[in-house]
């Protein structure tokens, strides 16, 4: 999933994955898109010497530190400001030189993508941008010469590279292993919260919760709150549908409140002041006769847990992104229940009178008989899944959605033996028949979004 920034998506015209030639030759002699804290030039590609290579790891390890940016080779620059266009070569060389150059360079690895941006008229040759995301595993140090003897820690300064302090990078380390720490802890609080909430719910449900590397901030208070509530219910929640969340929506204890009574059963969502979110969905499942005249098994459709993963993504991280003004990346959870008394943090209630549910599976439904057709290998009451999330990609329903979805719900089937979900591709390409009952509204939304291949 590329970097997102909406200050270079605005100056240049489209995401850094989707420019064209002459969006980023139309920079030339631009002021605004003179080099800056997220921004460099390069004419040509780096050397393959040693220095060369130690030159290229600051540069991006610099921005890895900082905000993040992007490194455009085949441009010149008089004074920062693009003034010439060089082109430089595209081919697999080129791109493996520089992903060794990066790995070996810097420590630990930067993370980046390689964007080849074609000249139509020497497909060969072109641009290449280096797009950089801030990192989380930060700080990076440079490992390359001049820098083996002691490592160094290069950080973007306005439109030059400076080096961290012993103190800064002793700083940057504590806030890097803090951070994590107090993430973790938050997204399990969140979803916590909003599973204490429901405990006395005894179907199958998915609850997913997001919480932004980067935290916001919601101000609530009246005005606010008409709009918010507003918003939250005009959002358009299920997918390929028209209507919005359409629920109640009110204030509690640094968060908003959103319930939606629909399909049966009521959704329940938690927005949290800080950008974090949670949610759970109820689902619907089936009962199912294995031996004898009684129901003995309980299953859902994958169709009906992609699906709704599909439409809680771009809510949770919409609220993030857009009401509490959260960046960067954030940590997903995706969990399945069997019932929200078996989530582990309820497990400690024991109710003697509560009765044992059924075994609980994920399997496809013939489309011609409707009769269940056994794809999990085994049962599972409580299943989870993990993934790191662009805010932007989950909150656009776009190709980075389907791949943040498609990662969660892989992760999250493994627990019943499927080694994929097969609806969506890592790759972000959908299988929109095998969504089952919900195969018309993903069709409906894909085509709106253009998320299908052209015929």
């Amino acid at each position: 999933m590329v970097m997102r920034s909406r200050r270079l998506e605005d100056l240049i015209g489209g995401r850094l994955d989707a420019l064209t030639y002459s969006d980023i030759a139309d920079l030339v002699n631009n002021p605004d898109a003179a080099e800056r804290e997220d921004l460099d030039y390069k004419q040509a590609h780096y050397a393959k010497d040693e220095k060369s290579k130690g030159e290229l790891a600051k540069d991006i390890a610099a921005f890895a530190n900082h905000t993040g940016g992007l490194l455009v080779l085949g441009m010149a620059e008089t004074g920062g400001v693009p003034s010439k266009l060089m082109d430089v070569a595209l081919n697999d060389q080129c791109l493996r030189e520089i992903r060794q150059a990066i790995a070996s360079s810097t420590a630990p690895p930067v993370p980046y993508e390689a964007i080849p941006v074609p000249n139509p008229e020497s497909p060969g040759n072109g641009f290449l941008l280096l797009a950089v995301p801030r990192s989380p595993l930060g700080p990076h140090a440079v490992t390359a010469a001049p820098s083996r003897e002691a490592l160094r820690y290069p950080r973007r300064g306005g439109s030059k590279t400076e080096w961290l302090t012993e103190t800064d990078v002793a700083t940057a380390y504590r806030s890097r292993f803090a951070a994590a720490a107090e993430r973790d802890q938050r997204l399990t609080d969140v979803e916590e919260d909003l599973i204490g909430a429901l405990a006395s719910r005894r179907t199958p449900h998915l609850i997913v919760t997001l919480v932004p590397e980067v935290p916001g901030e919601m101000v609530v208070d009246s005005a606010r709150f008409d709009r918010y509530r507003q918003e939250v219910r005009s959002m358009q929640f299920y997918l390929g549908q028209s209507s919005g969340f359409a629920g109640d929506v009110t204030v509690g204890a640094r968060r908003l409140h959103a319930r939606q009574i629909g399909r049966g059963a009521t959704v329940q969502a938690e927005l949290h002041r800080d950008g974090s979110a949670a949610i759970a969905i109820p689902l619907h499942h089936r009962l199912s006769i294995l031996t004898g005249d009684k129901p003995d098994w309980q299953f859902v459709e994958p169709g009906n847990v992609v699906y709704h993963m599909l439409c809680a993504l771009p809510f949770l991280a919409g609220h993030a992104r857009d009401r509490a003004a959260a960046s960067g990346t954030a940590q997903v959870k995706a969990s399945m229940v069997v019932s929200v008394a078996y989530h582990p943090s309820q497990r400690l209630n024991i109710d003697i009178h509560r009765p044992e549910p059924l075994p609980f599976t994920v399997d496809f439904v013939h489309p011609a008989t409707g009769e269940r057709e056994p794809t999990s290998t085994q049962a599972c009451d409580f299943a989870h899944s993990l993934a790191t999330v662009l805010l932007d990609d989950a909150a656009d329903h776009g190709t980075g959605l389907l791949q943040a979805t498609a990662a969660l719900a892989d992760e999250l089937l493994h627990a019943y033996g499927l080694p994929d979900n097969r609806l969506i591709s890592r790759e972000g390409q959908l299988n929109t028949h095998l969504f089952g009952p919900h195969s018309h509204e993903v069709t409906r939304w894909a085509t709106q979004n253009g998320l299908l291949p052209q015929r």
